[in-house]
């Protein structure tokens, strides 16, 4: 078993110097600290709420109370309760890394932004599905920023992701069944025509 364990970390660790060492240019050392940094991101889902609460119906509106719910549960999980229990360190604090951040204090598994991010896609997909087409590659490149900056492994962004994934879904369904969509009347084209014939 502890081979098994080993041999995963050892892959870990050479899919993260792939990616933040083999895969580094000019374009993603300019573009990844832009999209990792916590205040835009937090400007971009801001902006996303403010119009939904502008052009959304009520059903929409409360959802936005249970997106802010399902923050609240990926982040407190990831930072509060699975970081401290895990207390696996950041690759910047093991390894000489092509960092692009500050490294930051604290631990490495899970990301915290990888839990989020797809805490939010998830929650809005199932709510609006439409909104996967925005969310979820907003999700998938703001979680490998975390790679390419030097902060954290790959099984780290894994780990995020499943999680926001499934608290995501669940804040859904809680969403779901306390405000149901509404049905749309469907027309009975059998009928309609038996009238046109009379």
């Amino acid at each position: 078993m502890l081979e098994i364990i080993e041999w995963i970390q050892g892959v870990d660790q050479a899919l993260f110097f792939f990616i933040n060492t083999t895969m580094a240019n000019p374009v993603t050392d300019f573009l990844m600290p832009i999209i990792t940094t916590d205040l835009h991101l937090k400007i971009f889902f801001g902006g996303l709420l403010i119009f939904f609460l502008w052009r959304g119906d009520k059903r929409v509106r409360i959802a936005i109370i249970f997106s802010l719910i399902t923050v609240a549960v990926t982040d407190q999980l990831s930072s509060s309760f699975l970081k401290p229990l895990i207390d696996r360190p950041r690759p910047c604090h093991e390894f000489e890394v092509h960092l692009l951040v500050g490294c930051g204090g604290g631990m490495s598994m899970p990301s915290s932004h990888a839990a989020n991010l797809f805490g939010q896609a998830f929650f809005f997909r199932k709510i609006s599905p439409s909104s996967a087409a925005i969310l979820m590659p907003v999700a998938i490149v703001g979680a490998s920023s975390r790679i390419f900056v030097g902060v954290h492994y790959p099984a780290d962004i894994l780990v995020g992701a499943a999680l926001g994934t499934l608290s995501g879904l669940a804040v859904a369904y809680i969403y779901g069944r306390i405000y149901p969509k509404k049905k749309q009347p469907e027309k009975d084209e059998g009928n309609r025509a038996d009238g046109d014939q009379d």
